[in-house]
């Protein structure tokens, strides 16, 4: 089996973020993109949101999704074996608005960096969350329009993460060998991985810091919390699991139904949390297309808890756009 014939790509991006509000505000009006998703943790006991942001078309691939775990009180550790940046695509010439954009809203950025003969500017979500822009003439998905981004300037959907580890030579092993990822390039401490032929959505950058303390694996505010790769179904997942842990990686989680797409999980040998998800479902299975984003929903298998998971949430106002 050749894994990389079955994972086509990001499917999404998850991070623990500080409060729902500041979160939906940030991510919809600087960032620009699109709140698709009102729902809640499946997992553990808390009862936390989940909130997830997408492109103009909610395409796989384009998804961000985030844990507010403010009210929860619950906080992580940065450090290695983490996601240290979650990248994203826009046109090569909007990189410059970007940057004049971070500045207008007050956000602490990078300015503007080249790697891999692209221009990125790297920044922080106000929890701490690592986040960058990509350069990406080759990206024509269709970006959300907002007051102040244009769809000329706007994200397009993911473009890469960017993992921090404290040695290079186990993780390089898992991408290439395990997943068939192909290693394309060194420049410094940054090596490069494509997912089949690279581009948007298929880049992995390992991070090499030697010095820097272990992070947190658990939610927290401010700490990522896993890659998600899509696969076409679960056929393709079961046997993307079984092969592996026929390489000797035997913690891959059974699938787990989680309402959009189904998964597996896995902890990779750097230390993050690597999720095979589904395409074969989609976001619209419980609410139109064009309603996106507009009214809290939870799975059939948590309905019966509804007033339960519902009461201790923070109240939250939606963008305005889903109210028109």
């Amino acid at each position: 089996m050749n894994p990389n014939e079955y994972i086509t790509g990001l499917h999404h991006l998850t991070v623990s973020v500080g409060s729902a509000q500041e979160d939906i505000d940030f991510v919809t009006q600087v960032m620009g993109m699109r709140m698709i998703k009102q729902t809640v943790l499946f997992d553990g006991s808390a009862s936390v949101y989940h909130l997830y942001y997408a492109n103009a078309d909610a395409e796989v691939g384009s998804v961000w999704t985030t844990f507010p775990f403010k009210k929860a009180g619950v906080y992580g550790k940065k450090g290695s074996g983490q996601i240290e940046i979650s990248g994203f695509s826009v046109h090569p010439d909007a990189i410059p608005f970007w940057k004049e954009h971070l500045d207008k809203h007050k956000v602490k950025n990078s300015g503007i960096l080249e790697r891999f003969g692209q221009k990125i500017i790297h920044f922080e979500d106000p929890s701490g969350v690592g986040i960058g822009v990509f350069g990406d003439a080759n990206d024509n998905r269709n970006a959300w329009q907002t007051e102040e981004i244009s769809k000329e300037n706007g994200i397009r959907g993911l473009h890469s993460a960017v993992l921090s580890v404290r040695e290079v030579e186990m993780m390089d092993k898992y991408l290439t060998e395990t997943l068939g990822f192909n290693k394309v390039g060194q420049e410094g401490q940054y090596h490069r991985y494509h997912i089949k032929n690279g581009g948007a959505r298929r880049v992995i950058e390992l991070h090499h810091q030697p010095d820097l303390p272990q992070g947190s694996w658990t939610f927290g505010v401010g700490i990522p919390h896993h890659i998600a790769f899509a696969t076409a179904n679960d056929e393709q997942s079961a046997e993307l699991k079984a092969y592996i842990e026929g390489t000797g990686y035997t913690d891959v989680t059974e699938i787990k139904d989680r309402n959009y797409f189904h998964s597996i999980y896995t902890r990779t040998p750097g230390g993050q949390l690597f999720e095979f998800a589904t395409s074969d479902i989609g976001f619209a299975v419980d609410e139109p297309e064009d309603l996106l984003g507009h009214e809290l929903l939870l799975p059939p298998f948590f309905e019966n808890r509804r007033e339960e998971l519902i009461k201790p949430l923070e109240k939250i106002t939606v963008p305005h756009y889903l109210k028109d």
